[in-house]
Parts: C-alpha cells; sequence; structure tokens
C-alpha cells in the first residue's frame, strides 16, 4: 500500500531542523557576545566597585609623602589642641606634621602636639597674610620625600588615611591645587566660586608648591585688600595658570547648629575634613565635642573610607526605607521613599550668617530637604553605639536616640531599638577611587528588637536566578518544545542566552542607585 504522505509532518520536521540551526548559531553568538562582554566590562566593573575580586588593590601613596601644615596662633592653639591630637593620632610617628604660629606659645605645649614653627616677622604681620606665607615656611623646612603639602587650620579635623587615597588619584609631579568651595552660596559669592577654602584643607603637589613659595611673597604684595589667606592663595595661583581641582570631601562646614542632616547625606566621596568644629553642636547626642569626635573616630580607625558613606535599602515586606551613613547613624522611614529624596540632605542646620548680617533666603551648593520640626514625622534614628571588627570583615552597631512609644509608629518599627550592619573592609586601588560607586544593602532579618543589614557589592548573580526561575516556568517555553519537539534543554538555553545577554545590555552599568540587584 502506498504511503499516503503527510505534509503537516514534513512541514514540522523542516521547521524543527531550521529552529536547531538557528538556535544554534544565535547561541553561539549570544554565548560569543556574552564572552566578550564579561571581558571587556570586567575592568569598568572592577574600577566601580571596590569589593570586586576582578583586580587586586594596588598599594597607594604611602602616608609619609604627605605633609600637614597647620596654621594656627599662641591665643587659639590651648582650645584647639585636642582637634589636633584626635585626627593626627594614625600618622604621629612620621613626624610629618608642623604647627605654625604668630609667636611662641606660653606655657610651652605639651609633647603630643607636633613641633611648632614660628617663621620671623610672624608677629608683625596680618594674620591673612601670614597665614598664606605658611606655604613658603613649609617649603623651606625641606622634609625629603614629600609629594604633597596639605594645609588648613588648628580647628580642621582631617581624615588622613582618607587623604592619602583621595591624592593617589593624582600625579604629584605635575601642579596640583586640590580642594572644596564653601557650603554657603553666599559665602562663594563674597569670595570665589573655584576658591579652595583654607578651613576645609587643600592640598598642594610639592612641584607646585616649590613654584609657590619661590614667589609667594612678590605676589601676596598685590593683594592685601583681599581678607583671608585662602583668597591670596587663590589669587597667586591664578597668576601661575593653575585651576582648582574640586575635591567633595573637603569640608569647610559654613553652617552652624546641628550638622545630622548634613554628615547622614554625604556626598559620593571620600571624607577629608571636617571644619568649624566649634560652630556646631556635638554630632552624637549627649557627649562632648571631643568625645562625640572620639567616638565618630572610633569607626574611621577600623574602616577609614567607608566612614559616613551612604546606602540606601528597602524592606518591601514591612514598608522600610533604611538609610546608612556608615559609622555615624541609621535612619529607619516608614514607608517606600524614593532614593533621590532620601539622598538629599535634611536641613538640621542653619546658615553661616547670622544676626543683621543674615541673607533673606539660604542658598546652599546643594539640593536640601525639609528636616521636620515635629520630631514624630522625623525617621527613626539610631547612632553608632560600638565597632567591632576582624581583618577583613565589620560589624557596627546603631542604637535608637528617641523613646519608643512617644510618636505613633508602625509595628515593624515601634519596638526597634537596634540595627547591626555587617560590612566588608574597603580596600581601594588608585583606579577604584577614580569611580567610586555606592554599594547597596540588604536586610538580612528583623526581629522585635534588632535588625541586621548587609552592604555588600552590586551582583549579577540575582539576574542569572531570575531568567533560570523564568524559563523552566513559562508555559510559551513549554508550548514551543511541544509545537516543534525541539531538545528542552537547547530551547532553554537559546531563551537564558538572549535573556541574560537582554539583562547585561539593559542593566549593565547600572544606575547610581541603590534599589539594585
Amino acid at each position: 500500500m502506498a504511503l499516503i504522505p503527510r505534509p503537516f509532518a514534513a512541514t514540522r520536521s523542516r521547521l524543527r531542523d531550521f529552529l536547531l540551526l538557528l538556535s544554534a548559531l544565535l547561541s553561539a553568538a549570544i554565548l560569543l557576545s556574552l564572552h566578550h562582554l564579561n571581558h571587556s566590562s570586567a575592568a569598568a566593573f572592577s574600577a566601580a566597585d571596590p569589593s570586586s575580586s576582578f583586580s587586586s588593590p594596588t598599594p597607594p601613596l604611602s602616608p609619609d609623602r604627605l605633609l600637614f601644615a597647620v596654621a594656627s596662633s599662641a591665643a587659639s592653639l590651648p582650645a584647639r589642641a585636642p582637634y589636633i591630637r584626635l585626627w593626627r593620632r594614625p600618622i604621629a610617628h612620621l613626624n610629618t606634621t608642623f604647627l605654625f604660629l604668630d609667636r611662641a606659645a606660653a606655657p610651652d605645649p605639651p609633647s603630643s602636639l607636633p613641633p611648632i614653627v614660628v617663621p620671623p616677622g610672624a608677629a608683625s604681620v596680618a594674620a591673612g597674610h601670614r597665614i598664606a606665607r605658611v606655604i613658603r615656611d613649609a617649603v623651606a623646612l625641606d622634609v625629603p620625600g614629600i609629594h604633597w603639602y596639605v594645609f588648613g587650620d588648628d580647628d580642621t579635623l582631617f581624615f588622613p588615611e582618607n587623604l592619602v587615597r583621595i591624592l593617589s588619584k593624582y600625579d604629584h609631579n605635575r601642579w596640583h591645587y586640590i580642594g572644596c568651595g564653601s557650603e554657603s552660596y553666599e559665602q562663594n559669592e563674597k569670595f570665589y566660586f573655584d576658591m579652595a577654602f583654607g578651613g576645609g584643607g587643600y592640598a598642594i603637589s610639592a612641584p607646585l608648591a616649590r613654584v609657590l613659595a619661590r614667589v609667594l611673597d612678590s605676589c601676596l604684595t598685590r593683594y592685601p585688600h583681599l581678607y583671608g589667606s585662602d583668597a591670596r592663595v587663590f589669587a597667586c595661583m591664578a597668576e601661575l595658570g593653575v585651576r582648582l581641582t574640586v575635591e567633595p570631601g573637603f569640608h569647610q562646614v559654613d553652617i552652624r547648629g546641628n550638622l545630622f542632616g548634613f554628615l547622614s547625606a554625604h556626598p559620593l566621596s571620600l571624607v577629608a575634613s571636617l571644619h568649624h568644629i566649634d560652630a556646631v553642636e556635638p554630632i552624637f547626642p549627649g557627649m562632648t565635642r571631643i568625645q562625640a569626635l572620639e567616638h565618630l573616630l572610633s569607626a574611621v580607625h577600623v574602616d577609614p573610607p567607608r566612614i559616613l558613606q551612604q546606602t540606601v535599602c528597602y524592606d518591601n515586606r514591612n514598608s522600610l526605607t533604611v538609610s546608612i551613613s556608615w559609622g555615624y547613624a541609621v535612619q529607619v522611614y516608614e514607608g517606600n521613599q524614593l532614593l533621590p529624596d532620601v539622598l538629599l540632605p535634611q536641613r538640621s542646620f542653619r546658615p553661616w550668617k547670622r544676626g543683621k548680617n543674615a541673607p533673606s533666603i539660604t542658598r546652599y551648593m546643594f539640593k536640601t530637604r525639609e528636616y521636620p520640626s515635629d520630631p514624630c514625622e522625623r525617621p527613626v534614628v539610631f547612632f553608632l553605639h560600638t565597632v567591632v571588627a576582624n581583618t577583613t570583615s565589620v560589624w557596627t552597631k546603631y542604637v535608637r536616640h528617641d523613646k519608643a512609644g512617644n510618636c505613633p509608629r508602625t509595628k515593624a518599627v515601634e519596638k526597634l531599638k537596634r540595627v547591626s550592619v555587617f560590612s566588608r573592609s574597603l580596600e581601594f586601588d588608585v583606579e577604584q577611587m577614580k569611580e567610586l560607586r555606592r554599594p547597596c544593602c540588604d536586610i538580612m532579618s528583623t526581629s522585635d528588637e534588632t535588625m541586621t543589614v548587609q552592604i555588600r557589592k552590586y551582583s549579577f548573580s540575582m539576574i542569572y536566578d531570575i531568567i533560570v526561575s523564568f524559563t523552566s516556568k513559562s508555559t510559551i517555553i513549554g508550548l514551543l518544545i511541544e509545537a516543534v519537539e525541539l531538545p528542552q534543554t537547547i530551547l532553554q538555553l537559546w531563551i537564558s542566552c538572549l535573556y541574560f545577554w537582554i539583562c547585561k545590555k539593559t542593566l549593565y552599568p547600572f544606575p547610581g542607585e541603590d534599589r539594585c540587584l
């Protein structure tokens, strides 16, 4: 009996063969593309992610290559000496910090302070002129092996370990003038918008410092009308054709009062300095200024680059938003808050100018948001309590500041007393410092009284998990397999590769946010 042709079976067979061939070709093409993506993006990913394993960190600039020149006076030194001792402690053994006074201090300062230099004729010139000449006097010390000169006031709190990392980005053999302006629009307008404010500190590369020292005296005679040493130094830099390189971690702190909103929303940069310590309230409640700074530095000494770095994560189950300013405070918001809003500083502080000279409208150099006068409208705040570390990991514990029950809160935060944060110690190489990236965090567990949070790097692993889950459950894939009798593993491989490629193309690099994978 003659066989009756089955057109549909033949067509289905040809369609299956065609799809198998197409699947093989597309799979090969996509896998090659993924291979190229992985290799081409590895360098960028490792540079942006400080904990990436794609590259081993390169040792940064050595701390003994920095000379710190602190401008002070015999009158102000007794009150400011505790600040200097605090920040200098990690580098005290290097003997590369010097105090420049107008006259000899009486009584003799303790040996715990840096060496004191009183330049000839310092007491006979105006303060602005004398402090500007500290550049010349610091270079004249002729300390060998110095790559950078760092200048600041006696009420400037430096973070030396972070300064080493920041300056590692720049070639010390070139002319660099590095610092930052004021937080106050009015202060920048009064002086210069592209000037390094001296209280926040600034760094000058050694070759530039030597050239500037040679011409400084003649230059300063042309600018006696300028107020302050930093404006005069800026004018002399302009004559040399050198512009300011802005590093946002230098903080002039031209604000007063409560710094909570400012410190809990630090920009994405390492903290280099804080100024005007006497003009602000203690940064931790229930402590003196010195105690509060010592408490902050207890976290700095464990993991310097992470201090004040902000990360935000979400507890979708309990509808909470958690903002961490590492080493300082944790804020727990009720409800899902938009990330760009959480990253804005709250106006807990007051403007620098006050009284009759205060502007009618306060303007800052950054966007701010309201700091509610009613504490019940604010997030629940947890301040740093303890820091525990080993060679690679750090646990910080934050304890609730307000008293539970004073404000109506949701059940998820009503009894919450503490937040524990786990993180890996940060190590940056030079390339990673050039493109810092905000880390992610995950809420690992929440009990009635304790929330545990892990700070981590960005990861693609969850994308793959989503793809595998999708391809194993998709009814569309099942229908295709049944229709054309295509082996399931091949079709799943093809669609997995396709979706993985799409995710890589559309999600890498991720936007600078903390709703991340």
